[in-house]
Parts: structure tokens; sequence; C-alpha cells
């Protein structure tokens, strides 16, 4: 698993900038994502992949605890769709 300081530091090391800076503006790129889902539009980085929010319907569903049906409720989800770049990449 790689961390935000994980990616900060790698940032930071790769472009001549504290680690405060680098955090910083890991930091502000996924409030940038964050902020652009919140008002429903998708985040495209060339190369990279795709966010996306997806609405997801109210349905039903069952306690694995106990067998019992309950209804999950409708909510949005930030789903996220590679390039085929990293796809190529991770299956190389």
């Amino acid at each position: 698993m790689t961390t935000t300081n994980e990616i900060a530091d790698k940032i930071a090391a790769d472009h001549n900038l504290s680690k405060a800076q680098a955090k910083s503006l890991v930091e502000g790129v996924f409030k940038h994502i964050t902020n652009a889902a919140k008002g429903g539009s998708e985040t495209s980085i060339p190369g990279f992949g795709k966010f996306k929010v997806k609405e997801m319907s109210a349905r039903e569903g069952r306690n694995p605890a106990n067998g019992a049906t309950i209804k999950i409720a409708a909510s949005k989800k930030l789903t996220f769709v590679p390039a085929k770049a990293i796809k190529d990449t991770l299956n190389a």
C-alpha cells in the first residue's frame, strides 16, 4: 500500500521540493477530484484514468449475520476507470 506521505516524498525527491510543499500538492489534487465528484463532474487525467460519480439505486440486500432481508438506500459512489496505458502496464 502506498500512502499520501509516500507519494509526497517521491514527488519531493523527483522535483526538488520540500516534503511539505509536495504533500500540499498531493492533497490539493485529491481535494479537486473530491470537489468535482461532489458536483457530479467527471475528472479525467490523460494517461491515468477517469474518476466518475455513479448513482446506485435503492435495492434489497441480505444481512450476512442472520440472512434477514434489508433495504439498502440509494447512494452515490466514486468509480475509477483506468486508462488503456495503465491497463496495458498492469497486464504486461
